[in-house]
């Protein structure tokens, strides 16, 4: 296909987020979805991890001067129609996030509040729980925690469907303009996730895949939620086509690594 002739990309969104060297989660699996889904990923890096499907073994961070040098460069330069963050790893950080979104201006963000890797390493510090309540939830246009981050974030016990609303309502208590209360942790055969604003809430259930290849699922979602918001989708709409997008990345995982594996983001290029 001639240049002339591709569709340029649509919806600029810049991640900050924690690079994954095994390239299933983090910064490379949003530049992969964005990417996947017709948008257009910049980044700005919070932290190198040393990372592959069975867990994570080293984490350097980054500067804070230099995170907060890479957002604005993006920003002033060439510009963002959604924000999407994750591993923020501590209060430090958070502070230096929330300032970068409140330098975008009207520019919504999506916070997947990142605490745990999949293999259970923790990724932000549990003194910067405080932080990403009262700098990050009150930012957020889209919040995507699943049942343990709800937990951390609101004190409740979160076990079932039902407590995963009662935290979306304390959580949009606090200060976001929509939850998405993912359900992966909630026993049972179906998965349900529940989209809760002021106005109701829509549910996006299916049927739980038996797979040990779900790395980067929280942070694919996330993406693929800020893709559309940028694409100027309306936000039941980003989220339908994030939820289904990252069922069909599930199912047609390649395989790879001996743990957590990743998600076949680019099936879309081959569908």
């Amino acid at each position: 296909m001639s240049q002339a002739s591709s569709p340029a990309p649509q919806g600029r969104v810049l991640v900050i987020a924690g690079s994954d060297s095994g390239g299933g989660a983090g910064i490379q699996a949003d530049i992969k979805t964005i990417t996947a889904l017709g948008g257009y990923a910049a980044t700005a890096i919070t932290a190198v991890t040393v990372q592959n499907t069975l867990g994570v073994t080293g984490v350097h961070p980054i500067p804070l001067d230099i995170i907060a040098a890479q957002a604005r460069a993006v920003l002033d330069d060439i510009g963002a129609d959604a924000i999407k963050t994750g591993m923020l790893g501590d209060a430090a950080v958070v502070e230096t996030v929330a300032a970068a979104i409140d330098h975008a201006g009207q520019v919504p963000a999506v916070v997947d509040p990142v605490m745990v890797a999949k293999g259970g390493a923790p990724l932000l510090a549990e003194a910067a729980i405080g932080a990403v309540k009262a700098l990050m939830i009150p930012r957020a246009a889209l919040l995507t925690p699943n049942a343990p981050e709800a937990a951390a974030l609101t004190g409740l016990t979160v076990e079932t469907t039902d407590d995963l609303r009662r935290a979306g309502e304390a959580l949009l208590a606090l200060g976001a303009k929509a939850v998405l209360m993912k359900g992966g942790h909630v026993a049972g055969d179906r998965v349900i996730d529940v989209l809760m604003t002021a106005e109701g809430e829509t549910t996006f259930e299916g049927e739980r895949i038996e797979t040990r290849h779900t790395h980067g699922t929280g942070c694919t979602l996330a993406s693929a939620c800020a893709a559309g918001l940028a694409q100027g989708l309306p936000l039941e709409q980003a989220v339908a086509r994030a939820w289904n997008y990252v069922h069909e990345a599930m199912l047609r995982a390649p395989g790879f690594g001996g743990g957590h594996g990743p998600l076949d983001h680019g099936w879309t290029l081959r569908a």
